[in-house]
């Protein structure tokens, strides 16, 4: 089996195990002169190491883009060099980290914006208009203008404004939770699309390589075969 040098590494290691500087996309390239300013096209380096250079590649890339890298680029770095998935379903865990208040806030606001709520504090006023009007016409406890039916009405909408904001504000850092996440995942999967084009390509060009040397190995076969035909009629 044939061997060369990984100029990276200094180690000989078989063809099937190296990347010939040629094949390599020039963005990659570079990155790998960077530390290696000999490295050249006629020069060969291991898979192993030039996946590592891929990854760097991949953050230099995102610099580029968005300059200083946040903790969700730092984290689909991470990922992309781990092999980790970020694809998961994240509603169960937001769900787990609600306190007893958020949990309460949110079933007053979800009953609060219902029918339910709507048609049953209708039929409570009807219910307490009438009821100082005509049941309780000796002694209402609530005479027309209806003073205390206006303070509960006061008092509740002082206290469900706040709990409605409170739900609100909490479904927004929940929303906000879920783009974060999707953004991770598509800019991992956008990442990930380029290294794959820079593999197949790769891929291309050995296979290219190996059909020239087939063909080759064909041509002088047929050579050969030429040869013996034309030294054989020479003898008759």
């Amino acid at each position: 089996m044939k061997t060369e040098q990984c100029h990276i590494t200094k180690q000989k290691l078989p063809l099937t195990q190296l990347v010939h500087g040629g094949s390599i996309r020039e963005g990659l390239l570079k990155e790998i002169q960077k530390d290696h300013t000999d490295f050249k096209l006629n020069h060969y380096i291991s898979i192993d190491e030039l996946n590592l250079y891929r990854k760097k590649y991949v953050e230099s890339i995102l610099k580029e883009e968005v300059g200083e890298l946040s903790h969700l680029e730092q984290e689909v770095v991470k990922s992309i060099n781990e092999n980790e998935l970020l694809s998961e379903n994240i509603e169960s865990k937001i769900d787990a980290d609600l306190k007893l208040g958020d949990r309460i806030a949110d079933k007053i606001a979800t009953f609060g914006g219902s029918w339910t709520f709507i048609i049953s504090f209708f039929l409570f006023i009807i219910f307490w208009i009438i009821g100082n009007i005509y049941l309780l016409v000796a002694s209402p406890f609530d005479p027309f203008p209806f003073i205390l039916l206006n303070l509960l009405l006061s008092c509740l909408a002082a206290i469900q404004a706040p709990i409605i904001m409170m739900s609100q504000n909490r479904k927004e850092t929940k929303d906000r939770q879920r783009s974060e996440h999707d953004y991770i995942i598509n800019l991992k999967a956008e990442l990930e699309i380029r290294q794959l084009h820079e593999k197949i390509d790769h891929m291309i060009l050995q296979q290219n390589q190996h059909l020239l040397e087939i063909q080759q190995l064909q041509v002088d076969l047929m050579e050969d075969i030429l040869t013996k035909l034309n030294h054989k009629d020479k003898h008759k």
